[in-house]
């Protein structure tokens, strides 16, 4: 069902997202309603695909930010801190910022600097007060080395496509904690891998294939 999830407006594709076992979780259904795709994607938000956001950059298709919200709902739980890399539109910064709600914090990395400002305005169109709260904090930099926080974070979101598995935001996951990331070089070779930790030991677990741009530096993806 992938790629057909579509709606005339957000509330329409979220049900669709749900109608087609895509979303499974409450704590997700309610924050992707909350979160209005369209005040994010610039052309035709509510359509199941990837969208151009400018500067080389997509904003994610529905159905791949709902499983990445699946994967990691029960690690974005009340107060918990958490981490997206490739903040790009701010979308899903945002909703991850509904599910920690106003004791968690959500940081939003992104090199591209415009990225960064339009990520900040897309979130005041109905949710500044997460960015005036502090709930949300977007940063400019390299989201490769991440923004090591104290204590670590719970989960961490990874908009991009990695060459291999990003170690040192691996090390920034606290015990307990979840990130998701594509890894592969390429568009046919890319796979979604769930890393979690427990203590020191990390478990790694390869769900599907994927199609993301790849995560690379600021020249790179200007070029």
């Amino acid at each position: 069902m992938a790629w057909r999830c579509n709606g005339r407006s957000n509330a329409e594709m979220v049900e669709a997202l749900r109608d087609a076992g895509l979303i499974t979780s409450r704590r997700v259904e309610e924050a992707m309603m909350a979160v209005d795709r369209g005040d994010f994607a610039p052309n035709q938000p509510y359509r199941d695909s990837p969208q151009g956001i400018g500067y080389h950059a997509t904003i994610t298709a529905p159905h791949m930010h709902a499983n990445a919200l699946e994967r990691l709902h029960e690690h974005l739980f009340e107060g918990a801190k958490a981490l997206d890399v490739g903040s790009g539109s701010g979308y899903l910064t945002a909703a991850m910022a509904v599910m920690v709600g106003p004791r968690g914090k959500v940081v939003g990395i992104e090199h591209i600097p415009q990225l960064v400002e339009m990520g900040r305005r897309n979130i005041e169109k109905h949710h500044g007060h997460l960015l005036r709260s502090g709930c949300i904090e977007l940063v400019e930099g390299d989201g490769r080395v991440g923004k090591p926080i104290d204590g670590g974070y719970n989960a961490i979101h990874v908009g991009a496509a990695a060459p291999t598995i990003p170690m040192e935001l691996v090390r920034q996951l606290a015990d307990g904690g979840r990130m998701v990331v594509p890894v592969g070089t390429s568009s046919e070779h890319q796979d979604f891998i769930q890393i979690d930790r427990e203590g020191d030991q990390f478990r790694q677990r390869k769900l599907h294939g994927v199609i993301y741009v790849p995560l690379t530096s600021r020249e790179e993806q200007l070029r």
